[in-house]
């Protein structure tokens, strides 16, 4: 029975398989047996050996490959025996394995600071031909100031011998420092072989227990990092007969290990893959706690519980051929959550313990169809058996696409459910098709047309998968032409013209209707005409019955002219609602667009007409086809002659007027805009009109007001006048007329705030008409049309 142990990617490494010194045998390889290349840079590669009795696998790679491997290894035992584990050497990162040193150094400490690090050890410094020991003080760095007005720095390293004397010596090559101590020396060896082991090849090695009885099939799967897989394009345009496409597929074997045999396929997609550093240990940063001010605590007693108490669940979990699973998950859940889990042991046995009660018992390992057991009911106080089979799950269905001949599409489904064999999605390699029959005589491009493609095409959800029909065999740091299309397709000759070219000539294109029944991957495609080289360009991923513009080579034989007519704003329709008037308007631009056809045969041109934002095309145009920023419209050019065409396009805006602020001059130019006037003379005028009372009876006021106003003023000059008479008969006579003066003001000042009051109690009322006129108005007026430019 085979076993799921670990799912992780690597690239392809050096595999060995051991065998155990109990049980000596001679080791076999893994072969790698299927490859499928993505279009992110990624592989998935699948390796069969035979291990017997108990055998050791052994993994070599390097550490950045470790990190695919940690993420999605899949291993199998085919036969009936089982994984016992997986195993790799750890590399804790150089910093970490550094600060476990009793010194404080790092990877680019200097001599001083090595020096610096030994402080209060026992050397021996030899100068001159002395020999000093003592223990070390410190180091430090001295400027010695010459004549010269120039400077030197030296390292003076101090010492202190065993008789207490201090002595200094300057650090020169004929200076000459000796560690006495004997785990000082070892712990510098240790830190100099960290630091040099940073040099040494990465490789790291990863052993795959197996255990069993006789030969077995082990299966290895993973992904890794590899070149992107390219697709190139061959479109034969004969001059007789339907066009055909050929496709390519370029690989390449740059794992370090031949491929022979092998089973490929190419995926036509981008599924997410990436790199994470999981092969390093990582260490986090704990907080210090201080150790709390007592740790006595006074002695207690406690009462005994109500209630059944916990009880325990036990059991094994094995397979359907007998086989014991270990690592199989175990779970107990309550209605407040998670009650308690474990993991079945190497010997598949299990033990879980909780409070009594109603459960669901659960039990899941990768590979198998997951068991649960619902309201399961823990005794309290008891110990409940329970041994549980578990049946290997997957069942895999694909449709298969087989294009053989051209223009012919077969389908097929197929499934394969997992069991002992090595098959179907297990990495079975598939039945060689029957050989291609011998082609008639005909013209070599044509050969092509009855060419078998190696390539079946199969859907794989939003993938599409090119499996080659046949095993294939390529050397390490070998690349290789793999045929992956070879069918008839839908062609149409175009010349392409677009204004962003740059120049007054199109572009020689095809529209390409896809009728392979196949996705087509994007690449470069290279057109055959008349058996001569034509162009080449490039194609994006295509659909099956998808049709696109192909361009490949310059039209010499066209000439194009574009020019702009701009035309002038208009309004085409005004509506009036809630006391607003919206006039819409109207911009109008014509572009010409004069072809002219020297070729020995008619064309037909195909115009990208590209709208600036805002604008959209007049009605009664319909372009033959519309990207997300063009419309495409056909246009067919004769012989020696020239054909226009003209494309409208159009942009609506809009302006907004209160009906209060309505006038002659907006009904005026209205009508010139071609609104129907009398509409508007209806609609309008009698807000016109009130408008106009409410401004008379505003003059009256304003006019009464200033009258007012200057009583006012004339009678404060009056009395300032009449404060300065003193009493003759002459200002007895000019006091009397002044008071006759003032006594008609305050009459004409009663008559005028009579007048004020009746006055604004007329505007409120006008202003309330106006308001009731303003909110009846309600029209949609449409300009007449205007003659097209």
């Amino acid at each position: 029975m085979r076993r799921l142990i670990l799912a992780c990617l690597f690239v392809c490494p050096v595999i060995a398989i051991a065998q155990s010194p109990d049980r000596p045998s001679s080791p076999a390889g893994l072969a790698v047996k299927r490859v499928i290349l993505y279009k992110t840079g990624v592989g998935y590669f699948e390796h069969l050996g035979t291990v017997r009795d108990r055998q050791n696998v052994t993994v070599r790679f390097t550490s950045a490959q470790l990190n695919d491997v940690l993420k999605s290894l899949t291993v199998l035992d085919l036969g009936k025996g089982q994984i016992t584990g997986i195993s790799y050497n750890s590399v804790a990162p150089l910093d970490q394995r550094l600060g476990a040193l009793r010194l404080p150094l790092d990877e680019s400490t200097s001599a001083r600071e090595m020096l610096a690090s030994l402080r209060g050890a026992r050397i021996e410094v030899t100068a001159a031909a002395t020999a000093v020991e003592g223990r070390l003080l410190g180091i430090e760095q001295r400027t010695t100031q010459h004549a010269s007005d120039t400077a030197t720095t030296v390292d003076v390293l101090s010492l202190i011998t065993d008789a207490g004397e201090l002595r200094t010596f300057d650090l020169s090559p004929a200076v000459r420092v000796r560690i006495l101590e004997r785990d000082l020396r070892q712990e510098v060896g240790r830190y100099l072989d960290l630091v040099g082991s940073s040099r040494e090849q990465d490789v790291r090695n990863m052993v795959i227990s197996t255990t069993g009885a006789g030969e077995r099939q082990l299966f290895v799967s993973y992904i890794s990092e590899v070149p992107i897989w390219k697709s190139t394009y061959r479109l034969v345009l004969p001059s007789e007969g339907k066009p055909f496409l050929q496709g390519w597929a370029v690989i390449d074997n740059t794992i370090g290990e031949d491929w022979r045999d092998v089973e490929l396929s190419l995926v036509a997609g981008a599924p997410q893959s990436f790199i994470q550093n999981i092969s390093q240990p990582y260490y986090a940063q704990r907080p210090v706690v201080g150790l709390p001010s007592t740790v006595l605590m006074t002695p207690q007693t406690h009462q005994g519980a109500f209630g059944e108490g916990a009880g325990a669940i036990t059991g094994i979990v094995r397979d359907t051929g007998g086989a014991v699973l270990p690592g199989v998950t175990v779970r107990l859940v309550g209605v407040s959550g998670s009650a308690g889990s474990t993991v079945t042991s190497a010997d598949g046995r299990y033990r879980l313990t909780a409070p009594a009660g109603m459960y669901t018992l659960r039990f899941e390992l990768a590979g198998f169809v997951p068991r649960a057991f619902e309201n399961w009911t823990m005794r309290g106080g008891s110990e409940s058996p329970l041994d549980v089979t578990m049946q290997v799950g997957g069942t895999s269905e694909a449709v298969m696409v087989t294009a053989e001949r051209a223009g012919r599409v077969a389908g097929s489904a197929t499934g394969t459910a997992g069991g002992r064999g090595f098959a179907g999605g297990v990495g079975g390699v598939p039945a060689a098709p029957p050989p291609p029959p011998p082609p008639a005589p005909m013209a070599v491009y044509e050969q092509l047309r009855d060419s078998t493609t190696r390539a079946d095409a199969a859907s794989l959800a939003d993938l599409f998968e090119y499996r080659i029909k046949e095993p294939i065999t390529l050397r390490k740091d070998q690349s290789a032409l793999v045929p992956i299309v070879n069918a008839d397709v839908a062609v149409e000759k175009v010349s392409l013209w677009n204004r962003g070219a740059g120049s007054g000539r199109p572009i020689r294109a095809v529209w390409l209707t896809n009728a392979t029944g196949l996705t087509l991957d994007g690449g470069s495609i290279t057109v055959v005409d008349g058996n001569a080289f034509a162009g080449e360009g490039l194609v994006d991923p295509l659909k099956a019955g998808e049709r696109r513009l192909i361009s490949y080579a310059a039209d010499l034989g066209v000439m194009m002219d574009a020019r702009r007519q701009p035309g002038d704003p208009r309004i085409f329709r005004v509506r009036a609602r809630d006391g607003v008037i919206t006039e819409e308007t109207e911009e109008r631009v014509t572009w010409t667009y004069r072809a002219r056809n020297e070729n020995a045969t008619p064309a037909t041109l195909v115009i990208e007409h590209r709208l600036p934002p805002g604008w959209k095309l007049a009605d009664g145009q319909t372009p033959a086809e519309s990207t997300v920023d063009a419309q495409r419209f056909r246009v067919a050019v004769p012989t020696g002659k020239e054909t226009v065409l003209d494309v409208r396009e159009v942009r609506q805006g809009g302006t907004r007027i209160t009906i209060a602020d309505a006038d002659d001059a907006l009904i005026t130019r209205l009508v010139q805009s071609g609104v129907p006037s009398s509409a508007l003379e209806t609609a309008l005028r009698p807000v016109i009109a009130k408008k106009t009372e409410i401004a008379q009876l505003e003059r009256r006021l304003q006019s009464l007001d200033t009258e007012g106003t200057t009583i006012t003023s004339d009678q404060q000059r009056i009395r300032e006048n009449m404060k300065a008479l003193r009493g003759s008969a002459e200002e007895k006579q000019l006091l009397q007329r002044y008071t006759r003066q003032l006594d008609e003001q305050e009459n004409r000042i009663d008559v005028l705030k009579q007048e004020m009051t009746k006055t604004s109690q007329q505007l409120v009322k006008l202003r309330g008409e106006l308001s009731t006129l303003i909110t009846g108005v309600s029209f949609e007026l449409v300009a007449a049309p205007q003659t097209t430019r």
